[in-house]
């Protein structure tokens, strides 16, 4: 652990089951304004479980794994639960904007938290590429728009987030709010519909909904279970925003409150809008209907033959994909001015504007951004699988830190060094465990897959030997800050002694 983040008031020669009266300071903590209001919370953790990976991954994974897609996403969407209620505990303990990357730098020293926040930053970096490209996909739908090349549709919806996203936490919060409310309000509607043409059997161009759909094309499994675990890589994406209320949780007033109430809703909101949803899809249209090149919410809604229904919906997979590319950029932002103050990223990142956004690091997510441009224009009909399976990477790798950085905190508390909040991960450290190895499953699962998933695993060693690399240029910053942090944290404590 960095002397940094103790508190001066700390000694080393705490007796066995002593508990640390005094939290760890992260000095990527100040500066930040606390604007964010418990709806805003609520509605970002409801906007981080609905995103584009189900609004424009479901199609194309029923097309390949069938009905049984819903029950990858149940399978996944508890251990992604899992994932969100150990960072809950952390919060609560102790309520960051570095989020993970603090607790790793607490539990697991500098290396660690540098570790945690470039991976971190994979995962965002690459998803938005994915969410530009699901916003020019979408944007596509429409005729107006249809000649315009996919790459500056791309550049458009980077260029209005981007803007958008440097103004204040205030107006992120109210974005993603309004974000949320639609996309909730619209999927509700579209399950409403469904209901209702299953119940009464309304046609649904040519086909009758209901269970025939299923039974009469190979049942759960037509192509057998294989499918099912090759898509998990992909489902795991759809979760990937879960862990933004915990980042998010730095610029709230009361997240002691706030919190719990909105990680303990993530469990029914998985069941309804995912496994909900795809159950319905399922219903409505046999699974051979659907398509990797289109939202299978809008191919029912075209195939109802309602005026405007599809337009409609498709313009909320739009508000999908830029709300997440709108979180991507403000969570990187606040990951690492993190790093940066700790020395393992650029100093430049770690700069605020007068809004108290760290624009620096937003600017930087966005550069990546102009990359997946560039990506659109010259493969854009495989730029969003490319990006997707490295930014999988990214999330297994951010998900498996906070595991880990869950399991070194409850290994603390039992040692007697802290105590751990009312608010506890269930059956730790096994809920830990199995989470890893789930973890470690999916990226089996990418290598045993072949294909962009393999190639992506193959990489592994070249993202490894640049974390190494990079922590060999950034080593004697992040050692130095450390220092100083330290010989001024004991500075206080002897004036305070002397006082």
């Amino acid at each position: 652990m960095s002397d940094r983040t103790m508190p001066a008031a700390e000694t080393q020669s705490a007796p066995a089951g002593a508990t640390t009266g005094t939290p760890h300071i992260d000095a990527g903590d100040a500066g930040y304004s606390k604007d964010l209001k418990s709806r805003h919370i609520n509605m970002i953790a409801i906007g981080g479980a609905i995103g584009t990976g189900l609004f424009l991954g479901a199609g194309g994974r029923l097309a390949g794994a069938g009905p049984s897609l819903a029950i990858a996403y149940a399978v996944c969407g508890v251990f992604a639960f899992f994932v969100v209620r150990a960072l809950g505990e952390l919060v609560l303990y102790r309520p960051s904007s570095g989020a993970f990357v603090s607790y790793a730098r607490e539990f697991m020293g500098e290396k660690g938290a540098y570790t945690a926040g470039w991976l971190y930053f994979l995962n965002w970096s690459t998803t938005a590429v994915a969410d530009i490209t699901a916003a020019a996909t979408y944007a596509h739908f429409w005729a107006m728009f249809s000649d315009v090349p996919q790459w500056v549709c791309a550049l458009v919806a980077l260029a209005v987030v981007l803007t958008a996203n440097l103004i204040s936490v205030k107006y992120f919060g109210e974005m993603e709010f309004w974000f949320a409310i639609i996309k909730v309000v619209a999927l509700v509607a579209f399950m409403l519909v469904g209901i209702y043409l299953v119940v009464t059997q309304h046609d649904v161009d040519g086909s009758t909904p209901g269970f025939s759909n299923i039974t009469s094309h190979g049942g759960v499994f037509p192509m057998g279970m294989l499918p099912m675990l090759l898509v998990i890589q992909g489902v795991v994406f759809a979760y990937a925003s879960v862990e933004l209320c915990g980042v998010a949780a730095g610029e709230t007033e009361n997240p002691q409150k706030i919190l719990p109430k909105a990680i303990n809703s993530i469990m029914w909101r998985v069941g309804i809008f995912y496994v909900g949803s795809v159950v319905l899809l399922a219903l409505l249209l046999p699974y051979t209907e659907y398509s990797e090149g289109q939202s299978p919410f809008v191919t029912v809604l075209d195939k109802i033959g309602v005026p405007g229904a599809a337009g409609v919906m498709n313009l909320v997979v739009l508000t999908a994909a830029l709300s997440s590319l709108n979180s991507g950029l403000y969570s990187t932002g606040r990951i690492l001015r993190s790093m940066s103050l700790a020395g393992s990223a650029p100093k430049f990142v770690g700069v605020m504007n007068k809004g108290k956004v760290p624009y620096g690091g937003v600017l930087f997510t966005a550069f990546f951004g102009v990359i997946g441009v560039a990506l659109n224009k010259v493969v854009p009909d495989d730029a969003f699988e490319i990006v997707l399976n490295f930014a999988s990477i990214g999330i297994l790798g951010t998900w498996a830190m906070i595991m880990i950085c869950s399991l070194l905190f409850w290994r603390r508390a039992k040692e007697g060094h802290l105590e751990r909040p009312s608010y506890k991960l269930p059956w730790a450290p096994y809920t830990q465990l199995v989470t890893l190895v789930f973890l470690a499953s999916v990226a089996f699962l990418m290598w045993y897959g072949g294909g962009v998933g393999r190639t992506t695993i193959y990489c592994l060693p070249i993202i490894a030997a640049l974390l190494v690399g990079g922590w060999y240029v950034v080593r004697k910053r992040v050692g130095a800050i450390a220092s100083a942090s330290a010989a001024s944290s004991g500075s206080s404590a002897a004036t305070t002694t002397e006082k």
